[in-house]
């Protein structure tokens, strides 16, 4: 379906699709994407957000038979309850899809992924100066043969090995290629770059990308697949994702909803479905599932998604009657991007405030009802009465209760706050100034 309803509206001469135009396929776009799912790596970075065995299982299941190639299942060296959460999703059978774990490049964290039974695993790591002055305290040397040592023991004890370079976009291009040849060597399986604070811009990422695929030994351009991870600090992380796959990236990572740390990272349906419409490029993923994943992720993580939130959202597909109704639905694409049962989802119309009055009669004509002025004059109170029958100062309390509940349910504890309830605990005074306590 997806591949034929815009190829006939343009062979009909009623549209035009300038994404087809052959000057604009990007020459290194690959002919296959690969969806890599951070739900559990990233998304319960979501302040406060915690997820059930079953929730985890129920979500993984649903994406596994939706097509997802690969499901990061978390980091557990983090702490020993999401070890053995990812030790019992590892029991679970999965069709298509791979499970990875996380790792910094220690021993330790690695350990705590091959106890669990990961087969693959994914070690991530930063190489720039800032992250190696100011939070590992060693010299790129030393973090080059750590990344490197660390692949040798995963390789070592029978483990698959992925490479994610951390804060990729923020590092000397020299440095990622010389990290990548060295890590490519060492045996990895994919390599990958993060956006970490998504701090870069899409024609900034098509350079970046070329500038390393360029810059790789032909043998490891030919074995070793481009993986992008971006977040969406500037609302650019589906943009900065795709500007990756031109260049040739072809495992992407994303989120259902998009939801993860700070501003979360690229969302799932966002970057399917424009992979899928757009570039009218397959990624194994039955894009009729995408609304019901999106549902069960909105109830797990107890966060509503946006109503005006891109394909998944509320509004997206709900149009007011401005105009006469079977006008409206002769061909839904007149007010439509693309036909919402594509992606699970339905077209509503309804009748509201901003609805013509000449319309609502010439309606009941045509529906053979004949109503008196009195009664028209009741429809449309009873139409517009929802909106300006309500109390504006009611309904902003009680929105404003409703967005409290939600913040306190995200809530941890402010610095301050925890070493206040640390001193009430132990009994004893934190030796951490209120300024350092504050701005840790």
């Amino acid at each position: 379906m997806r591949k034929t309803i815009f190829k006939k509206l343009e062979a009909q001469g009623l549209i035009a699709n300038y994404n087809r135009l052959r000057k604009n396929l990007p020459p290194k776009l690959p002919e296959r994407i690969f969806i890599w799912d951070e739900t559990f790596r990233e998304g319960i970075k979501a302040p406060t957000v915690y997820l059930t065995y079953v929730e985890q299982v129920k979500l993984a299941k649903l994406m596994d038979e939706s097509g997802v190639s690969v499901i990061n299942v978390g980091f557990p060296a983090l702490s020993e309850e999401i070890k053995r959460s990812v030790g019992k999703i590892v029991n679970e059978s999965f069709e298509h899809a791979k499970l990875t774990a996380s790792a910094e490049p220690t021993k330790q964290s690695i350990d705590a992924c091959l106890e669990c039974g990961i087969k693959d695993v994914t070690i991530e790591a930063p190489i720039n100066g800032l992250n190696l002055q100011y939070r590992f305290k060693i010299t790129k040397k030393q973090a080059l043969q750590r990344i490197v040592d660390s692949i040798t023991y995963c390789k070592d004890h029978g483990a698959n090995v992925n490479f994610m370079l951390m804060d990729g976009t923020r590092t000397p291009v020299e440095d990622i290629l010389q990290v990548f040849q060295q890590a490519a060597e060492a045996g990895v399986a994919r390599l990958g770059l993060a956006d970490s604070v998504g701090f870069i811009r899409p024609l900034s990422m098509r350079y970046l990308i070329s500038h390393i695929r360029d810059g790789l030994s032909e043998s490891v351009k030919r074995k070793v697949p481009l993986s992008i991870h971006c977040h969406n600090d500037f609302g650019l992380a589906t943009a900065n994702t795709l500007a990756a796959m031109e260049e040739g990236a072809s495992y992407i990572h994303t989120c259902v909803a998009g939801f993860g740390e700070r501003a979360g990272i690229a969302p799932f349906e966002e970057v399917v479905t424009c992979t899928e419409l757009l570039y009218n490029i397959d990624t194994g993923i039955d894009l009729g599932k995408i609304s019901r994943i999106s549902q069960t992720a909105e109830k797990a993580f107890a966060l509503p998604i946006q109503f005006h939130k891109p394909i998944i959202g509320e509004n997206i597909f709900a149009h007011e009657v401005e105009d006469d109704v079977e006008e409206m639905l002769a061909h839904p694409l007149v007010f439509e991007p693309f036909p919402p049962e594509i992606v699970g989802r339905e077209t509503t119309v309804f009748i509201g405030r901003n609805t013509g009055q000449n319309l609502i009669p010439e309606m009941l004509e045509k529906a053979g009802i004949k109503a008196t002025p009195r009664q028209m004059d009741e429809l449309f109170r009873r139409i517009k009465g929802p909106n300006e029958g309500l109390d504006k100062g009611e309904a902003q309390m009680t929105y404003y209760q409703v967005k409290k509940l939600m913040k306190d349910l995200q809530k941890g504890y402010a610095m301050d706050e925890f070493w206040r309830l640390v001193e009430q605990i132990t009994r004893q005074k934190p030796k951490v100034s209120s300024d350092k306590k504050s701005s840790a």
